[in-house]
């Protein structure tokens, strides 16, 4: 059980996280500063995605419970939410979103900001990633080893994200516009099996609750 919920959830968190498809963002958004701005860059969006996620990896469920919408129903509608990333990334169409937001940000902020937005929120820690991380925090079931198990995956996740942004520049030669794409299209059908086998797992539960 920890083995097959340790796997699901880490190429969940990676491929919502999508750490290489943000490293060409990263360098557009940090374009001008110098090596040690853009790593307190890095480390502050890091800190800040790691936070949100934890928090809504811990407290998600009952935030869900107070606003009276069941875990069952969340599966579902986040696993539609999944498969329509999954659909964009296949289609082209994340990175374009992404891309966008970043250059909102830059108009605007003049990258003051650029570490808590667009780079924590929404690129890092977006609704995907918040999404699948209420979900598997679900699937735990108030299991401790399991929801450790979580947060330790976030961890690794958002890491590699960091790992990512130091050497984004490189990353983003080395791939090409041709790698990128092919990456960006392969974790697009990975996530939408997951995707399907979230919203398949919510309605068995649906189906599973009692009828008030």
């Amino acid at each position: 059980m920890l083995f097959d919920y340790v796997s699901a959830a880490l190429v969940t968190l990676m491929v919502t996280l999508d750490p290489v498809a943000l490293a060409p963002i990263f360098v557009s958004l940090t374009r001008g500063m110098n090596a040690d701005e853009r790593k307190r860059v890095a480390l502050r969006a890091s800190v800040i995605a790691f936070g949100i996620l934890t928090f809504f990896g811990l407290g998600g469920e009952l935030l869900l419970r107070l606003l009276g919408v069941g875990l069952p129903a969340f599966r579902i509608s986040g696993g539609l939410l999944l498969f329509w990333i999954a659909f964009e990334m296949v289609f082209e169409r994340r990175n374009e979103r992404k891309q966008h937001t970043a250059d909102i940000a830059i108009t605007e902020d003049h990258i003051r900001n650029v570490a808590a937005f667009p780079l924590a929120i929404p690129l890092m820690a977006g609704p995907g990633a918040i999404t699948a991380t209420i979900l598997l925090a679900g699937r735990a079931d108030g299991n401790v080893l399991l929801l450790s198990s979580l947060i330790t995956l976030i961890a690794l996740g958002i890491a590699s994200c960091f790992v990512v942004f130091m050497v984004a520049e490189r990353v983003a030669r080395m791939l090409g516009v041709t790698g990128n794409v092919v990456l960006s299209r392969l974790l697009g059908v990975i996530l939408a099996g997951l995707a399907v086998q979230f919203i398949i797992n919510g309605v068995e539960a649906l189906l599973r609750s009692p009828t008030p």
